[in-house]
């Protein structure tokens, strides 16, 4: 799933290409949207909430995407062949005179009035990369279960929104701590918050995660997606496992020298 820079930034190019101007074609590859025709309605902006995306249109509606793990948005100039995937996956195409917005794979993808969009995000907790961060509510928020896993507390959007499970993996290690290890037993909890905060703003103008400060492949993270691999602080081979709730199961990689805590089942 695509953690929030990821979605901030596709919310930027999508408000840069399409802000201000009109639609000349609106095809909504949804059921329940067929025959929804929102042709010369004005794109008023693009904007992030979270891991949702939300594009206001003249008229008061909303048109809400959430990329979820799979979805894509892609921006061509007219006339410009396609390259997110075959065409039975584009599920919105929104044009305006200069450029073409591809949506691919959307699981998400409805029409709302601007004023209800709090009926779909109003759970969230502080956005990371929104003007309503607040770092206080949101270390009350994960403080408030101090017993949950910190990897399962991190990926809950209803504490803060915008992390996904690359940056519990690399939060972790660089706290030293493991997914599994309770809140409560986190030492300077303010300073994960921060941290969380700090490596968001710094990948959300480019593509990728790198937490690593090198950008050479196969550098960029600490600890994601490098099982077996050696360690890149202490060469152990880096170990994976499943963690976070039954209904949202995820991958957790950690390093077994530098992070301390319980491993795979609390054990």
């Amino acid at each position: 799933m695509p953690e929030g820079d990821t979605v901030w930034l596709t919310t930027h190019r999508l408000h840069a290409a399409l802000a201000g101007h009109s639609l000349v074609r609106a095809d909504l590859r949804v059921p329940k949207l067929a025959t929804v025709d929102l042709v010369g309605r004005r794109v008023l902006e693009v904007v992030p909430r979270g891991k949702h995306l939300m594009m206001r249109l003249e008229d008061g509606l909303t048109l809400h995407s959430h990329l979820q793990m799979d979805g894509s948005w892609h921006l061509y100039a007219p006339g410009e062949r396609w390259r997110g995937g075959p065409s039975h996956q584009v599920r919105a195409i929104l044009e305006t005179a200069g450029r073409v917005a591809v949506g691919y794979r959307l699981p998400v993808l409805e029409l709302l009035p601007t004023t209800g969009e709090g009926d779909v995000v109003g759970h969230l907790g502080p956005d990371l990369l929104g003007p309503d961060w607040d770092p206080a509510r949101a270390l009350e928020r994960l403080a408030a279960d101090p017993d949950r896993p910190v990897g399962e507390a991190l990926l809950d959007q209803r504490n803060l929104a915008g992390i996904g499970n690359v940056y519990v993996a690399e939060l972790c290690f660089l706290r030293g701590v493991t997914p599994w290890t309770p809140f409560g037993d986190i030492k300077a909890p303010e300073k994960l918050v921060t941290l969380a905060k700090r490596l968001l703003e710094a990948n959300k103008t480019r593509p990728g995660h790198v937490t690593t400060g090198d950008t050479r492949r196969g550098r960029t993270n600490w600890v994601y997606g490098r099982e077996r691999l050696p360690c890149l602080r202490c060469g152990t081979p880096i170990r994976s496992a499943q963690h976070g709730s039954a209904d949202r199961s995820r991958v957790a990689y950690w390093c077994p020298r530098c992070q301390s805590g319980p491993g795979p089942g609390g054990g």
